[in-house]
């Protein structure tokens, strides 16, 4: 194969160094970096793509995998999602399966306390440094000139940290469709969600309820849970703003060094200094006898007691080197000193005129502060308190039957016959033990609305509540017997029929008259309760009906029964 021939030297170019000018490597006009903003719709945003391009949703229907829609709801459509428990199309067909979500509230992060201070000129940045770069260089060029790197700096607004809540609710067809979407989200609890390149946000998700609507034509899975996400929140005006920007670059200054080498003999150097004389020889005019120490032929040594300390115990002293040694013990011992010991042993202590042994003390005793003994204290003669006697136990040798405890609980008589007389009225703030039955208070409630199990009822209150039970007896018995068919008489629209028709009021400890109480039929057919409700106003009785939920609107040649609890 035949080869290019080479370029003479002198006529070669090196492209690459051509391209390369260190003045534009090393101009500032990169110094302006771009700002920093995160608002709002940048944590709406991240949410909507973690779930879709990361946790990905998909289920299985009839044998092909169908990918969930993912929806951000708006306030109109969220009421209508609450208000029907579902979502239709423009053709009222049901969307299943879907997933729908929006952002319910947002409050300060309270466990990261910031203070804004001034919001239009923010001061609060958080600092960070980029070793190298094109404008702070670390090449060969830049060590064999001594040019020391720039630190380059680049401060950011601290921004304000916010917990936001979102609600969340699924829809599918089947139970296996739900648990395969719920396990892949709940997977990704506690991970940070967002977008790569781009921030991202901590989030945790709360518990998740299920519940399951069935009817004629329709199957209904729903679960609902909720998700909250740390935040941070930059808002984009600051950058508006003529201070200090939400981004900010700084270079320190580059400094070069310039060095010089030397090889020079020092010698000639001295002998110019000193006038042409040479060194001399000898180190010093003195005799060798006035050079050489003492030297000891048995040396000194000194080494520490028990109690003493030496700044250098056990070293000898021969004279030929300086030894300085300092003597000490571990406190200071004086007529004026407080002087420790871990123990003392002695047979006789005395303390001015008394003497301390241990047969007791001879002489007068006073304590003037606390007195405190781990064994027996024996008194042989009388005891005066002048303050207070505290004691866990107190027990008397001629009625052993009275015990008074520290926690001021007492005992008296020692077998089940010992009677107690109390002359006066006794108090008592907690409860009784009667038998081993505790009793804690003696009750007047009416009502016998406590149900408590450690109360005595007065006389009062058990004729009371005897005499009101006599009376709601005939109540109820007339209430429950009242069961009374009612035809509507109008069709005020399409989801609405009056009766000429009064409720009967349930007595006051029954629950109160619900649609639940009643039956309806149109054309003979039942009409289902979860899609009813009742309204009294007056003398008339009207039943609403949810048309979207049972699927049909009254007409006028409906005929619509009720029975149940009505007033004759």
């Amino acid at each position: 194969m035949a080869r290019t021939k080479p370029i003479p030297r002198k006529h070669r170019t090196s492209t690459a160094r051509s391209e390369v000018n260190r003045a534009r490597q090393y101009k500032r006009g990169t110094d302006n970096v771009p700002d920093v903003a995160i608002s709002l719709m940048d944590i709406d945003s991240a949410i909507m793509y973690y779930l879709t391009d990361v946790i990905k949703p998909t289920v299985v229907d009839n044998g092909e995998s169908v990918k969930v829609p993912i929806m951000y709801s708006s306030p109109e459509r969220w009421a209508a999602i609450q208000k029907t428990g579902f979502m239709r199309d423009k053709k009222r067909q049901l969307i299943l399966p879907v997933i729908a979500f929006r952002r319910t509230g947002m409050q300060k992060d309270e466990t990261i306390p910031l203070d804004t201070m001034d919001p239009e000129e923010p001061k609060l940045h958080w600092q960070f440094e980029r070793k190298y770069t094109d404008a702070n260089r670390y090449d060969n060029f830049s060590i064999q000139q001594g040019l020391i790197p720039q630190r380059e700096f680049y401060n950011v607004a601290v921004p304000d940290f916010m917990v936001l809540n979102y609600d969340f609710i699924i829809w599918t067809h089947y139970i296996e469709q739900m648990n395969k979407l719920v396990e892949r989200i709940n997977w990704s609890e506690g991970a940070y969600w967002g977008e790569p390149g781009k921030m991202k946000f901590r989030t945790s998700i709360d518990s998740f309820t299920d519940s399951t609507d069935v009817s004629e034509k329709e199957r209904i899975v729903k679960t609902e849970f909720s998700v909250t996400l740390k935040g941070y929140l930059l808002p984009e005006a600051f950058n508006e703003l003529a201070g200090p920007h939400t981004m900010q670059k700084h270079l320190t200054p580059k400094r070069l060094v310039i060095g010089t080498e030397t090889d020079i003999d020092v010698a000639p150097l001295m002998d110019q200094i000193l006038g042409g004389e040479a060194f001399p020889e000898a180190a010093s005019s003195l005799s060798q006898e006035q050079t050489q120490p003492v030297v000891l032929t048995h040396p000194f040594t000194l080494t520490a007691g028990t109690g003493i300390t030496l700044t250098n115990d056990g070293e000898s002293y021969t004279g030929l080197t300086e030894l300085s040694q300092t003597i000490s013990i571990p406190q200071v011992v004086n007529t004026t000193a407080n002087v420790q010991f871990n123990q003392v042993t002695s047979s006789a202590l005395l303390l001015g005129a008394s003497t301390i042994t241990s047969a007791g003390v001879d002489g007068n005793w006073s304590v003037t502060g606390s007195l405190t003994t781990n064994g027996n204290l024996t008194v042989d003669g009388n005891t005066t308190i002048g303050g207070t006697l505290t004691a866990q136990e107190f027990h008397t040798e001629f009625v052993s039957a009275s015990i008074m405890s520290i926690s001021g609980s007492t005992r008296f008589g020692d077998t089940i016959d010992d009677t107690h007389y109390f002359t006066g009225s006794m108090y008592v703030s907690g409860s009784w033990n009667l038998n081993g039955n505790s009793i804690s208070e003696i009750s007047n409630d009416i009502t016998l609305g406590d149900a408590s199990s450690t109360a005595l009822v007065t006389e009062n209150a058990l004729k009371t509540y005897v005499d009101q039970q006599v009376t709601d007896v005939g109540s109820f018995s007339t209430y429950l017997r009242k069961q009374y068919v009612k035809i509507s008489t109008t069709l005020v629209n399409s989801a609405t029929a009056s009766f000429t028709a009064v409720t009967a009021s349930a007595p006051g400890s029954m629950t109160s008259t619900t649609e639940h109480d009643f039956l309806f039929f149109i054309n003979g057919q039942y009409m289902e309760h979860d899609a009813l409700t009742i309204q009294q106003a007056a003398s008339t009785f009207y039943l609403q009906v949810d048309t979207g939920g049972i699927g049909y609107e009254l007409e006028s040649d409906d005929e619509i029964l009720a029975w149940g609890k009505f007033n004759s």
